[in-house]
């Protein structure tokens, strides 16, 4: 019988009603009550990481989930982490940086209503990802909802209250849970190279989003405060030329400090692509510019958080490990 670490963290799933609106109030123990048919299935044993509103979710705590499954990876089959929806992109995409090549399944779940409530979404995501974790063919980062299986990489939320909360973007949905059975839509390519564990995590990084008129003094101070900018620019991807003299000036003084400006685009499908228009062509290739391409802007952000940590003396290793696919997490790098 297959063995299954369920890793509580706070969330929907886990909230009750205060009074003052929803908080997490369950603790994993007694949320798996809720499906007991799971456990004719397989032994599943509960861990409480913490219990917090997905809101709150931050660096420390992934790097804390992250060790968790370190020190029990040999004693468990698979991992399921019960997760708030809010930040639950973030969240799969960072453990898809920080545990690499991992045969065994990482699930990561959740709900859009409380699993006591009646009507909720909260106990067949729960049964879902339990099958998952369980099958003898997944392995590494997931998110499961709704059914859809979604490599951890690549899911967005995408609606704020109805059930098909995620989407997956840029990339098919690995697999459909439907009827307690697994329909895998990829061809199964079994991990190879060891599994790899990433703790160590940086937040340095911030996120620019670019609007009609945006004031060049603000590109200034991120420079200053931190040592990753991604910028979130229109279309393909470019910067106006308001903002033009300050990113010279900016890159200019801080490239050899070690930081770096990354383009992504607002736009959630199809990707950047910064050689298409003047606006974006010369500022890439003048200080070759890390772009995004068709990556989500949770796997960016997450990605470079971690290689911020393993290459902060080489710009050029780190760019080039940004480009290398982690977990189907981008496709068209040139």
């Amino acid at each position: 019988m297959k063995k299954i670490l369920l890793i509580g963290t706070g969330g929907t799933i886990a909230s009750k009603e205060t009074g003052d609106g929803l908080s997490p109030g369950l603790a994993a123990e007694e949320i798996v009550n809720y499906v007991p048919e799971v456990k004719d299935l397989c032994e599943i044993e509960v861990f409480q990481l913490c219990n917090i509103d997905s809101t709150n979710m931050n660096p420390r705590i992934w790097t804390a989930l992250a060790q968790a499954i370190k020190e029990n990876y040999d004693r468990y089959d698979g991992f399921v982490v019960l997760h708030g929806t809010d930040t639950m992109a973030y969240s799969s995409a960072a453990l898809s940086y920080m545990i690499q090549h991992s045969r065994k399944p990482i699930v990561v779940t959740g709900s859009q209503q409380p699993i006591e409530k009646e009507g909720t979404d909260a106990r067949v995501n729960l049964r879902d990802s339990i099958l998952y974790a369980m099958d003898e063919y997944s392995e590494n980062v997931v998110l499961v909802f709704d059914g859809n299986v979604i490599a951890g990489t690549r899911a967005k939320k995408m609606q704020a209250r109805s059930f098909n909360a995620f989407q997956s973007v840029n990339f098919p949905v690995l697999a459909r849970v439907q009827d307690g059975r697994i329909i895998r839509y990829l061809p199964y390519i079994p991990e190879r190279e060891p599994v790899r564990f990433f703790p160590e995590i940086s937040d340095s990084v911030c996120v620019f989003k670019l609007i009609p008129g945006t004031r060049p003094e603000l590109l200034s101070y991120l420079f200053e405060n931190y040592d990753c900018i991604v910028i979130e620019s229109f279309g393909v991807g470019g910067i106006p030329d308001a903002l033009m003299d300050t990113v010279y000036r900016e890159m200019k003084k801080w490239k050899e400090a070690g930081k770096v400006l990354v383009m992504a685009t607002q736009v959630m499908n199809e990707g950047s692509n910064m050689e298409i228009y003047r606006v974006g062509q010369k500022v890439k290739k003048d200080f070759q510019l890390i772009e995004a391409y068709d990556m989500t802007l949770e796997a960016v952000v997450t990605k470079l958080m971690v290689l911020l940590k393993q290459y902060k003396n080489s710009y050029e290793d780190l760019q080039r490990a940004f480009y290398k696919e982690v977990n189907h997490d981008i496709l068209c790098a040139v």
